[in-house]
């Protein structure tokens, strides 16, 4: 694995993070001050990021409260950031959820609420119906993440199930306007599924719910189900009057960090292919996927030519076969890795823009044609690792794991292929 490689690797997905830095990325959408007063609200892996960065940027007094994960807070002067658990709710989370509500109450019309939402809200903002525990909900979270489903089917179940999700926390602001500024982390940016849309109502009803239960064979515990069918109605609408005045920006996205990976690729002289900023799918039949093609050019020099980069977003899925270690992004790579074995001069990166990859503290790794046979030689064979979903024991034992740390943002995944 060449050294240079590697480094021009990293310095790509630097760039993408860059991209989506908070202070960047609130330039030129700050709302205008409010005759009332200004409450803060978030949700996600960099809302305190956002938060920070937001009350550099504001002229004048700020309240509120954002959430974020366990170790992800960064100091603010005026609004207060609670850590909870990510991606399984905790009782933190249910606490903080409640003091984000708490925050809303006796607004008016004067008012303004601005929402910093991320990647990562849906678990760090929970608040289960009355007739349903934090526990019914982790429960729910733990059968979605093993079921391979994509964000969309998960988001229109956990829309049914929550009082602040699918634009209900928007509603609770009501009469105050709510300004949304999103970093989006889900295909296509619908900021109505970035942690499940809380101030921003999209298409969430019952039927889909159990449409989405039906199409991925979805288990989810007897309570939740039992609740689904005999809940009373459905998230607001989209028309509702609640969100007459109300305003969504996206501010950063996958996209936007794919493009400035690109550009600095083309300072190095290399030609940059976005595949795209919304894939989905399983991460080991994505990581075929690309391999196949970088096999293509690597032996036949098409559909494009050599030296290039390909690159791709979105998020892929893991359906749990094992109990190992790892995330999606160690997945794809063992996947890759795994398809491109012989092939010299192919090497990838897949990581997490969050910083993090999974359970563990690395965002991601790096694969190339001698991978497998590095993990061989440590003692782990790729191959049984991968059925286990067992991923991140196999790079760790190579050392092949990328650890750069939280970032204080979230734009999905980042993957780069580089052919020479």
């Amino acid at each position: 694995m060449r050294q240079d490689d590697k480094t021009l690797l990293t310095q790509l997905f630097q760039a993408a993070v860059a991209a989506a830095d908070p202070a960047e990325a609130l330039r030129g959408h700050l709302p205008a001050r409010p005759k009332g007063r200004t409450v803060v609200i978030g949700a996600g892996k960099g809302a305190a990021q956002l938060a920070q960065a937001f009350e550099e940027a504001w002229d004048g007094p700020l309240t509120g409260v954002v959430v974020t994960r366990y170790g992800y807070a960064v100091p603010c002067r005026q609004l207060k950031v609670i850590e909870a658990a990510h991606p399984v709710p905790d009782a933190a989370g249910e606490a903080a959820t409640r003091e984000v509500l708490t925050a809303l109450e006796g607004l008016t019309e004067d008012d303004l609420v601005v929402a910093l939402i991320t990647g990562g809200g849906s678990a760090l903002l929970a608040a289960p119906p009355e007739e349903l525990t934090l526990q019914d909900e982790q429960a729910l979270n733990e059968a979605l993440l093993s079921s391979g489903a994509p964000i969309g089917a998960m988001n229109a179940i956990r829309k049914q199930v929550s009082r602040v999700k699918g634009g209900r926390l928007a509603a609770a602001a009501a009469p105050a306007r709510v300004v949304s500024l999103i970093v989006s982390d889900v295909p296509g940016d619908d900021p109505a599924e970035v942690a499940s849309g809380p101030t921003v109502p999209g298409p969430a009803r019952r039927a889909d719910a159990m449409r989405a239960i039906r199409a991925w064979n979805i288990d989810p515990p007897e309570r939740i189900m039992r609740f689904l069918e005999t809940r009373p109605e459905d998230a607001p609408p989209p028309d509702d009057p609640a969100f007459a005045r109300n305003e969504v920006r996206v501010i950063a996205s996958a996209s936007r960090s794919l493009e400035a990976a690109a550009a600095l690729a083309g300072e190095y002289g290399i030609a940059a292919h976005i595949l795209s900023d919304a894939m989905e799918g399983e991460a080991r039949d994505v990581a075929r996927a690309h391999a196949a093609i970088a096999r293509e050019v690597r032996r036949r020099n098409r559909p494009f030519a050599r030296p290039c980069l390909l690159l791709s977003g979105g998020e892929t899925t893991v359906t749990l076969r094992g109990r190992g270690k790892g995330g999606r992004n160690t997945e794809f790579l063992l996947a890759f890795a795994l398809a491109v074995e012989g092939c010299d001069g192919i090497l990838a990166l897949a990581a997490d823009t969050d910083g993090i990859d999974g359970s563990e503290d690395n965002a991601g790794a790096f694969a190339d044609a001698g991978t497998c046979a590095a993990m061989r030689a440590a003692g782990c064979d790729p191959a049984d690792a991968l059925a286990g979903n067992d991923a991140w024991t196999a790079f760790d034992a190579c050392g092949h794991l990328f650890a750069p740390g939280p970032t204080g943002t979230n734009v999905n995944d980042f993957r780069a292929v580089l052919i020479r």
